[in-house]
């Protein structure tokens, strides 16, 4: 049975005959009769009463008629929602993004792309760039942002390189230098976020390069606490420059020697990027080139 028979034998039920049948659909009478009679030999049953020039459907031609109109409804939404993938006017995109960039850099991005294709589903998760990794890996999530090293099993493009800073309470005695030695940093009361976060990872290497064991005070993942925390005088925790730079209630401190980390947009290698997923991707390396330039036109022309 394929589709071009149930749309024959549609074609006779509604036209109650064959050669009205056969007009409309643009078809040959005796081929019409040959493909509904083949349609009937693989069923095993009778489809129509012929009787007198009088074509009508038999109880198994009543059943088959509502699974047909199914099918080929189903046949026709298949091909438009492949047709509107195509167009970008319908679609997916599933990212993960790490807790400190989705509620800092990537609202405004994801407000525009949805304007820009509006017929585009965006579903967000929030995690750690570990899990993320792991998530894209697994197939669970089709891209995301990681931070550090790619491993072989991904596909990426690097998005950004960002400062980390060391940020304390606007009167802490640090508050007034621009840099500081980073085992000095290390040093102080330590407000840490859970493991499986790369800031985590790189701090417990830089402390265990240094011979430091930590005085972790706190810990969470939720990075807006841990920056109310530090206005709260508790300790000093670690952040990318861009999350804390206009924050007049906590004081930003480039480590000595200087910290950075490295994000970039990851997928799986080797596998299919669909056309909504891809065009998130591109319009996401658009607007951080244009970011980075505005970034450079203002240190290089600042505003009076």
């Amino acid at each position: 049975m394929d589709v071009r028979q149930l749309k024959f034998f549609l074609g006779v039920a509604a036209c109650e005959s064959f050669t009205k049948a056969a007009e409309q659909l643009h078809i040959a009478q005796p081929a019409l009769s040959i493909a509904i009679k083949k349609l009937e030999e693989e069923l095993d049953v009778l489809l129509f009463n012929r009787r007198d020039r009088k074509i009508s459907l038999t109880a198994e031609g009543e059943a088959l008629l509502l699974h047909a109109q199914g099918i080929l409804q189903g046949v026709s939404n298949a091909k438009q929602e492949i047709a509107d993938l195509r167009g970008l006017l319908k679609g997916e995109v599933r990212v993960g993004l790490t807790p400190m960039l989705s509620s800092f850099f990537f609202p405004k991005i994801i407000s525009s792309f949805k304007s820009s294709h509006p017929g585009l589903k965006i579903s967000i998760s929030g995690d750690s760039a570990w899990s993320i990794q792991r998530k894209i890996e697994s197939g669970e999530l089709d891209i995301g942002v990681i931070a550090g090293e790619v491993p072989d099993g991904l596909d990426s493009h690097h998005l950004l390189r960002e400062e980390i800073v060391a940020c304390v309470y606007a009167g802490h005695p640090f508050a007034g230098r621009k840099k500081v030695a980073l085992r000095e940093l290390l040093g102080e009361p330590l407000i840490h976020y859970k493991e499986g976060y790369h800031l985590r990872e790189l701090i417990d290497e830089l402390c265990a390069r240094e011979e430091i064991t930590p005085a972790v005070v706190a810990e969470s993942n939720l990075y807006s606490l841990i920056r109310s925390l530090v206005k709260e005088k508790l300790g000093l925790a670690f952040f990318l420059k861009m999350v804390v730079a206009r924050d007049a209630e906590v004081a930003a401190i480039s480590c000595d020697p200087p910290l950075f980390m490295d994000l970039y947009i990851a997928w799986k290698k080797n596998s299919y990027l669909s056309r909504a997923n891809r065009a998130f991707v591109d319009f996401l390396i658009q607007e951080l080139d244009e970011y980075y330039l505005l970034a450079q036109a203002a240190r290089t022309f600042p505003l009076p």
